[in-house]
């Protein structure tokens, strides 16, 4: 089950969205056929790997999530992530991209370069399509973006930028000239790079 096509990605998105609807799972596994979708979810919830139950109103859609058998699998779709970020510094053409697939990476990539500082929030992209990277006492989280969090600054910038400056391949100064733009507190930013991207900025 897990070799087949399409089942980590799957797994991927429930582990980055948290409990989704059919139509946001779709939406972040572009080239995927609604009805081989909809195969897949059936087989991996006859293996126990996804869960299905209704949410009542307002909500009022059935959601589908990972119980525990499935959040098994994070740390193998977690190695995967960290093999693969270099080949995305120069990506094939016409490659996708969705921004909160970036979300799983930064948990690992981030780190709080100021833990005695308050806690502060980084933006990346927007709220369609990002994620909130939260430095607070040491901790890292990423979650999807939120209009309840106000966040320091927001960032957009081509993937390749993000993933060279993040895992430390490119300096904070560097990754302004190919398209990185801060809105907000750069200090915030430079909190959560890794050191060699901090200290070279």
């Amino acid at each position: 089950m897990v070799g087949d096509r399409w089942t980590l990605l799957i797994v991927r998105e429930l582990l980055t969205q948290g409990p989704c609807r059919f139509s946001d799972l779709r939406r972040g596994l572009p080239g995927i056929a609604s009805n081989l979708l909809a195969e897949r979810l059936r087989e991996m919830e006859t293996t126990g790997l996804i869960t299905r139950h209704d949410e009542p109103p307002p909500i009022a859609a059935t959601l589908i999530s990972l119980p525990a058998r499935g959040r098994d699998l994070s740390g193998v779709v977690r190695e995967l992530s960290r093999w693969g970020a270099p080949l995305m510094i120069a990506p094939p053409a016409g490659d996708e991209f969705r921004m909160h697939w970036f979300s799983l990476p930064l948990r690992h990539l981030c780190r709080d370069g100021s833990p005695d500082e308050p806690a502060v929030t980084v933006r990346l992209s927007d709220l369609y399509d990002g994620c909130d990277i939260t430095a607070d006492h040491g901790r890292i989280d990423v979650r999807p973006c939120s209009t309840e969090r106000r966040p320091e600054a927001t960032i957009t910038a081509p993937p390749q930028v993000l993933v060279a400056l993040f895992t430390g391949l490119m300096t904070l100064q560097a990754a302004t000239a190919p398209g990185l733009v801060i809105d907000g507190s750069t200090a915030a930013l430079e909190r959560l790079l890794p050191g060699k991207g901090q200290a070279d900025a």
